[in-house]
């Protein structure tokens, strides 16, 4: 009978046990990046983890909280802010024999008139470094057929590196190993494209980043 009565007391007591809150899911934040915008994600990254918010990539602008990019895209429909600028190059290896070129020089190159020996390097057309070239630089002419494409300045920056007679638009947090600038194509802003006044989570990571 004690037996009974203790188990008793002690299913009573575990019944009146205060019962641990659970814990609050971290906030989520859905981030696109563009390839040439790779170190302000590792930045974002390092807000979420101060802020308590955990970041999912996404491979669709579209459908991200956050769209990071450089420079402002066609059409601008959703607010979008400044986090820092980023000065877009053209690069060659320290062997090549370009030295400081002019605009018309470097047109010129990318329109495959002059130094046929030179071979030029060239990101997708919807790329934002190469928007960027293409509106600084080209300003409505072609890009010769005879380019190569590197699909993201990683690519672009090994390309380079390996062949003396390339050149090609490099952001200049890309410009690594043996690469200098031959000629600088202009400073464009980074930009966090949002889908709507941020609020909350979306709001305190941009405000990091713009720090």
């Amino acid at each position: 009978m004690k037996r009974l009565f203790s188990v008793v007391c002690l299913v009573l007591l575990a019944a009146c046990s205060p019962v641990a809150p659970a814990a609050t899911p971290a906030a989520r934040v859905d981030v696109y990046a563009t390839a040439a915008t790779l170190s302000w994600l590792n930045e974002a990254f390092i807000c979420a983890a101060q802020g308590g918010v955990t970041l999912n990539i996404l491979s669709n602008p579209a459908d991200a909280d956050i769209a990071l990019r450089i420079g402002e895209p066609d059409t601008l429909t959703t607010p979008a802010f400044q986090i820092d600028t980023e000065e877009i190059l053209i690069a060659a290896s320290r062997e090549s024999p370009l030295q400081a070129l002019t605009l018309k020089r470097v047109r010129d190159l990318f329109a495959g008139r002059g130094d046929l020996s030179a071979q030029v390097w060239v990101y997708p057309s919807d790329a934002d470094s190469q928007k960027v070239f293409d509106q600084l630089v080209m300003n409505g002419r072609s890009v010769t057929s005879f380019a190569r494409m590197a699909a993201s300045p990683r690519e672009m920056s090994a390309a380079l590196n390996k062949e003396s007679n390339a050149l090609g638009i490099l952001p200049r947090h890309w410009l690594i190993g043996s690469l200098r600038e031959i000629y600088s194509v202009g400073t464009v802003p980074v930009l966090a494209v949002v889908k709507a006044e941020p609020q909350g989570a979306v709001k305190t990571l941009i405000a990091c980043l713009q720090k």
